[in-house]
């Protein structure tokens, strides 16, 4: 069976899906082939918080190829947005009465990606007014190209994604990140872990916020919350989870916006469970909010 047969859309060259599907397999393809070339490291806001000559320059492509097609659009890239909440609350806000905007992670897993760990991905999402309408995540390493449209479903292969079947979080594989914040999101996020690690089946951390979201919707893991993300890290994927039959909130349960900083996300039929569980933790990073 050929692509075209199990592509369940059709995209033109100038929809919207289509452009991201390019500029995420073309910078995708360029990251890959820079793999152990890396040799000048800077860091942002922490020691873990990499980014590389490899982030900028997929991010400058990936700017020019929306650009190209969509000129009159805005981009909000991790790569021109300083480090820290406020910051990124501030960029968010920027852009808050742009039509559309594209909302960019050129590599997502930088650390993984440094490292030559291959668990990285670009996250490529279109918002508008606000409301995430496509998402793409692609990870080069698989050569998997995860897609979602708003009320279309969402894809892998060509294939329609649905999320797990696990009904209890003790049947659950779950995944969380390590966040960049060592004094203030680290201890609540190891709060977490510390308590949901006996209710569960078992915990991953691949260090792609973007993967993990992915893969909640291709339902190869039940769950994941992580503290402390960007809109970058989670627009994609949020889509991803809602179109595949999951759900996305806030740590606490209330609804997931692109201002949301600390996500859970679930094949649904253990969010309730897993929000309880951060909520005893008291490890939903909003207990001070």
């Amino acid at each position: 069976m050929n692509q075209k047969e199990t592509t369940p859309y059709v995209v033109t060259s100038k929809s919207y899906t289509a452009v991201a599907i390019n500029a995420a397999s073309k910078a995708g393809e360029w990251i890959k082939t820079r793999l152990g070339t890396v040799k000048q490291l800077n860091t942002k806001s922490a020691v873990s918080d990499l980014v590389t000559e490899v982030d900028k320059g997929a991010e400058s492509m990936i700017r020019k190829l929306i650009f190209t097609h969509f000129p009159d659009h805005a981009i909000l890239g991790e790569e021109g947005v300083e480090p820290g909440p406020e910051a990124s609350a501030q960029a968010l806000e920027k852009y808050a009465e742009e039509e559309y905007l594209w909302i960019v992670d050129p590599v997502d897993g930088t650390t993984n990606f440094v490292h030559g760990f291959p668990f990285f991905s670009v996250s490529i999402a279109l918002a508008h007014k606000g409301e995430v309408i496509v998402g793409v995540i692609y990870d080069p390493s698989r050569d998997e190209m995860f897609v979602a449209e708003k009320g279309k479903g969402a894809y892998v292969h060509g294939k329609r994604m649905q999320v797990s079947g696990e009904a209890k979080l003790e049947e659950s594989l779950l995944a969380t990140g390590f966040p960049v914040g060592r004094e203030s999101t680290l201890p609540v996020n190891m709060a977490g872990l510390m308590h949901l690690a006996p209710k569960v089946r078992n915990i991953r951390s691949g260090g792609s916020a973007a993967l993990h979201l992915a893969y909640v919707a291709a339902g190869r893991l039940t769950g994941f919350w992580e503290i402390g993300l960007n809109a970058w890290d989670t627009a994609a994927g949020a889509l991803m989870v809602t179109e595949s039959g999951g759900q996305i909130t806030d740590t606490a349960g209330n609804p997931y916006s692109l201002r949301t900083r600390h996500v859970a996300a679930t094949n649904k039929a253990v969010h309730a469970e897993l929000v309880q569980a951060l909520k005893e933790a008291a490890a939903t990073g909003l207990e001070n909010a």
